[in-house]
């Protein structure tokens, strides 16, 4: 009965359209600039104001150039205006009404935005993976939510999909592919590792495209007990089970043992799973850690096993001629998920997944051959229709944000960007070693500088229980001090066996010597009454 209605609703719709549009003829009314109008909708040219429109650009761009560049990025502001989730939803006010409001409002709801946001850009920002302000990148990112484009054809993203072209091929020789390889830009680090699971797992066992997880065996996969959470989610997405995530012991300093590595899939075969993937990661979250990924090589190539190489932070130090050592062995991988929007500084959100394989493993294993886009029978050539090796449909063009950068600042530029990073990550681990009532938990090997602050009420106490259990309140209330005064940023976990410590990370070329300096004195001054 439903159905019959809206049939009939819709040929009635046609047909006053229909009627409307025979009123209507070339020497109608309608072409000598009276209103066409239908059902009280006016056809007649567009209904947006572009003056309006551009007048209003014009103003938010002037907003965004004070307030989220000049002064998110001046150390004297506030790296953040904190409020709680309830004052600050009356202050935002959040709700959507039926009626659009004034432009000097809407004009405010921007200014608002910008305050009550964690300046990330902020040469004291030291609390995640990424930060720090590139001009070039995030005028690139303007330019794509100007334009509007969607990377699945070359007909409809020409410029992008060559780029994509080019500065994965770039990556790929800086990996030492020599001979190339396949791969895509994707939304964020965690897709590119749940893109390796799904692709070793295709690679090993293609019948499971069709056939469902009824054609393969007890797929088992291996990563070390430092690896980014995203791996067990990727084996809970794709239906291997966290089950069959076997965990890898890893040494003092957070890299996995190979050793254990091959206990561990010994242990597995024997169990009767079928071990097919290792999961190595270049720059662990927390520790900064990269897992020896030529011994680790070495094993995958014994066993048959897919590498794939989580280089999500730590790719960044392939650009560098100092540090690449670290990444020693990574063209031996199969896979590797590289995000320059961390250390290099590309805008989010900026991550490559690259596959080593030339046989279009990666189109195979993800296409669905939709015909309204991958036409066969295009005019030009459709290996330039990239988006069927995507999981997505629409996908931004990622890539410009790391191109125009790379181009204006070159690799030199790039390589610099690293090497400073990592002797002011030195420089800060020097300084905590020397100070009173501060302790490095270890020297670190990348960016990531992991120390705990000791108030003067605890430092005559001896290394113990009461110590320990009493030092594992201070990081999260001089954490809270900080966020409440706005005067910086700087994360704090605890680890394995060790209580709450605080982990700085470096990355932007705008925090210097008197940032170091700083950030040490400020977590005094907030924690030196507890």
């Amino acid at each position: 009965m439903e159905q019959t209605t809206q049939q009939h609703n819709i040929k009635e719709m046609a047909s006053t359209i229909e009627t409307h549009l025979k009123k209507e003829s070339p020497s109608s009314k309608a072409d000598s600039g009276h209103p066409a109008v239908i059902d009280s909708v006016l056809l007649n040219g567009p209904t947006l104001n572009i003056l309006t429109a551009e007048n209003f650009i014009n103003q938010s761009m002037a907003i965004i150039m004070e307030d989220a560049v000049k002064r998110a990025t001046d150390v004297r502001e506030k790296v953040c205006e904190w409020r709680y989730p309830e004052e600050l939803k009356e202050l935002l006010d959040l709700e959507l009404r039926e009626v659009g409001e004034s432009e000097s409002k809407i004009l405010q709801r921007c200014r608002d935005a910008i305050k009550y946001s964690v300046k990330t850009t902020h040469p004291r920002f030291f609390n995640q993976l990424y930060g720090g302000m590139e001009p070039y990148s995030m005028v690139a990112s303007f330019i794509v939510e100007a334009l509007k484009p969607s990377l699945y054809t070359y007909e409809v993203a020409p410029v992008f999909s060559l780029m994509e072209e080019a500065v994965l091929k770039k990556m790929m020789e800086v990996i030492g592919w020599e001979e190339g390889g396949d791969g895509i830009f994707n939304a964020g680090g965690s897709m590119s590792n749940m893109y390796a699971v799904n692709l070793a797992r295709y690679h090993h066992c293609p019948d499971i495209k069709e056939d469902g997880l009824s054609a393969a065996p007890r797929l088992v996969m291996f990563t070390s007990q430092e690896c980014h959470y995203s791996i067990s989610k990727a084996a809970a997405f794709v239906g291997i089970g966290t089950k069959n995530v076997y965990v890898v012991p890893s040494d003092n300093r957070g890299k996995m043992i190979p050793s254990a590595l091959e206990e561990q899939i010994k242990t597995a075969k024997s169990e009767g799973a079928v071990p097919f993937m290792v999961n190595a990661t270049a720059g662990t979250t927390v520790l900064g850690a990269f897992d020896p990924i030529q011994e680790i090589a070495d094993i995958c190539e014994k066993y048959k096993l897919w590498l794939h190489v989580d280089a999500c932070w730590g790719g960044a130090a392939l650009m560098s001629k100092k540090h690449k050592h670290l990444l020693k062995g990574i063209h031996r991988a199969d896979s590797v998920a590289w995000n320059p929007h961390k250390m290099l500084m590309a805008c989010l959100q900026c991550c490559a997944f690259l596959v080593r394989d030339k046989t279009n493993l990666l189109q195979r294993c993800h296409s669905a051959g939709a015909s309204y886009l991958f036409q066969q029978d295009k005019f030009y050539d459709v290996s330039y229709d990239t988006g069927d090796k995507s999981i997505q449909c629409s996908r931004k063009p990622d890539v410009f944000k790391f191109w125009l950068m790379w181009k204006a600042l070159g690799t030199g530029e790039l390589e610099k960007r690293v090497d400073r990073a990592l002797v002011m990550a030195r420089y800060l681990a020097h300084e905590i070693k020397r100070r009173e009532g501060f302790r490095l938990l270890m020297e670190p090997e990348y960016a990531n500088v992991c120390f705990w602050y000791i108030p003067p009420s605890l430092r005559n106490l001896p290394d113990g229980p009461e110590l320990w259990n009493k030092l594992h309140t201070v990081a999260p209330v001089v954490k809270e001090r900080m966020m409440k005064k706005g005067s910086m940023m700087v994360s704090y976990q605890p680890h394995g066996d060790n209580v709450n410590f605080f982990r700085m990370i470096i990355i932007s070329p705008q925090a210097g010597r008197q940032d170091m300096d700083f950030v040490l004195d400020e977590i005094h001054n907030l924690g030196k009454d507890l």
